[in-house]
């Protein structure tokens, strides 16, 4: 009887590690620079399927081309044209290879005033779903700025993720940003490295513990000194934090792409 015991105790830690780990490869890079020679990520296709190993290789199944887009130095259909070769492309070489990773396609737009009443902002979300990623200015929000951000839901049902908060919570720490994005209907990304910094790791882990961070993103640009590493992040969640909030992560990103 202990054998079979045994036998059973090893089978129901093993189905537990097995769902543990297909939480993990559920959750979507949400911010990536992998498309080649489009922005100040990936400098050529062979990067670009080397950085996608690289997702595959921590367990990331899904990733999100988030290229930057910024207004004032290019015209969205021209952006877009260049974006969509590039991952035509990438998508033709890819198809050469096994187990890399599913794609959407979107954009990391940089906040510009006026962004509410872009007619070419559906253009830009992540594969039309109602969403994009937002990335604000390293500066002091103003008034004026979150207006704007809450605008773009009111006025053209799309729900703006804010791109890296980690970026901005610690040198703007006195003026509130997460409790008013809080009240604002608007997601929150942070990026892998928040929760490897030494420095920063317990306060990832608490905003993210607390439903203050929603998405997760690597940011990476390369293989060298930016290279993929949300499973990284992912594997210290999961030892501090569980399942939980994995699960929570992965109902945000359904109730994203899962609309029309």
């Amino acid at each position: 009887r202990s054998t079979i015991e045994s036998t059973m105790v090893t089978a129901i830690r093993r189905s537990e590690a097995a769902r543990q780990q297909m939480k993990m490869n559920n959750i979507i890079d949400f911010h990536t620079h992998i498309l080649p020679e489009v922005d100040d990520g990936s400098k050529s296709l062979e990067e670009s399927i080397a950085m996608l190993r690289q997702e595959a290789e921590q367990g990331i199944s899904n990733v999100v081309l988030t290229p930057h887009f910024y207004a004032r130095h290019n015209s969205p259909s021209r952006f877009l044209m260049k974006r969509n070769e590039a991952e035509a492309i990438l998508r033709e070489e890819m198809s050469k290879f096994n187990d890399l990773p599913n794609l959407y396609t979107g954009a990391e737009i940089y906040f510009f005033s006026g962004i509410s009443d872009s007619d070419a902002l559906w253009e830009l979300t992540i594969d039309k779903k109602g969403c994009i990623i937002l990335e604000m200015p390293e500066s002091p929000w103003t008034d004026a700025m979150f207006k704007e951000i809450e605008n773009i839901s009111i006025k053209q049902g799309i729900t703006p993720i804010i791109a890296h908060i980690d970026r901005y919570i610690r040198p703007f720490r006195t003026y509130g940003i997460l409790e008013r994005l809080s009240d604002m209907p608007v997601l929150v990304q942070a990026n892998a490295s928040f929760f490897l910094n030494k420095y920063t790791k317990r306060m990832a882990l608490r905003l993210l513990q607390t439903d203050k961070i929603h998405l997760l993103g690597s940011d990476c640009h390369n293989i060298s000194s930016r290279p993929p590493n949300l499973g990284l992040a992912l594997g210290v969640i999961e030892q501090r934090l569980g399942t939980e909030a994995l699960d929570r992560i992965v109902n945000y990103q359904e109730m994203l792409l899962s609309a029309e």
